[in-house]
């Protein structure tokens, strides 16, 4: 996911990582080591992924530019590959 973000984010593409109930320095040290550039949102008391009903993870929810939810994946995917970057630039369209 990190690629996508490098790749699509000067083309509006907004991705936020969120962490469920992680201590903030675990976070810390594990989005250095895996060399995160996307903002992390730290969901300490899990408000937002009980918000979202995320109970796995990874959980990806695709989200308009109106704010409504358009997608939801439960599981890992291959967001890097030809029809991931497929999907990404479609909806980033004007």
């Amino acid at each position: 996911m990190n690629a996508l973000y490098e790749e699509f984010k000067g083309r509006g593409f907004v991705l936020l990582l969120v962490n469920m109930g992680e201590a903030p320095e675990i976070v810390r040290r594990a989005v250095k080591a895996r060399g995160y550039t996307a903002p992390v949102v730290l969901d300490v008391d899990r408000e937002v992924s009980g918000a979202y009903v995320a109970t796995a993870t990874p959980t990806v929810y695709i989200v308009d530019r109106r704010l409504q939810i358009i997608g939801r994946a439960v599981g890992r995917r291959d967001w890097t590959g030809e029809s991931g970057r497929r999907l990404i630039a479609a909806l980033l369209r004007p």
